[in-house]
């Protein structure tokens, strides 16, 4: 036929196969999602394993995050560094946990991951706060955010410390049968 291009080693692909929930045809689909944010940026050999980050700027502004309150969050935490902006691995990785294909387990992983805003391992009233207030864009009244967020640590909080531990959440998102048709993407 004709020279076919290597985008990834035989090695690569079977990698990424084993580290994510995706056939080698979806990984090269969302390869090419990730190139397409910055040709200029992203080579299509990637067999030499390139250093390429690509800025939060472009990541937000994909159909899937784009109009997403959380898009910020999620990108910070599924980058490596923290800062939203991502490697390859990094994009994959977000797909990956955020695919139909992923374990109710792992996504309540990352979504308390990404409700913990201020990254100290728990949900406390201000993380909540600031879900509501994202989840509602901000049409709330603060008295109202303060009772929703009373109410779901009254409920959640099994161990009484006025925070959501990952044990508490996961126990709260169990009861939750839309959290996995709610969180994810499709490629």
């Amino acid at each position: 036929m004709g020279n076919k291009q290597t985008i990834f080693t035989q090695e690569q692909l079977d990698a990424y196969q084993d580290c994510t929930f995706f056939t080698r045809k979806e990984i090269l689909r969302l390869f090419h999602r990730y190139r397409d944010l910055a040709p200029q940026l992203v080579p299509l050999d990637y067999s030499d394993k390139p250093a390429v980050t690509l800025p939060y700027e472009l990541i937000s502004s994909m159909p899937e995050l784009k109009d997403n309150p959380f898009r910020q969050r999620i990108a910070e935490v599924f980058s490596e560094r923290g800062d939203g902006n991502m490697t390859l691995d990094d994009f994959l990785d977000m797909f990956s946990v955020l695919s139909e294909m992923a374990p109710r387990d792992l996504k309540a992983y990352y979504a308390f991951k990404i409700y913990d805003f201020n990254n100290d391992d728990y949900i406390c009233k201000s993380d909540l706060e600031k879900t509501v207030n994202k989840l509602t864009r901000n049409e709330l009244t603060p008295e109202e955010v303060s009772l929703v967020c009373e109410k779901v640590i009254y409920e959640a909080d099994v161990d009484n410390d006025g925070k959501l531990s990952l044990a508490d959440f996961q126990h709260m998102i169990v009861r939750a049968p839309d959290f996995l048709s709610t969180f994810h993407i499709r490629i």
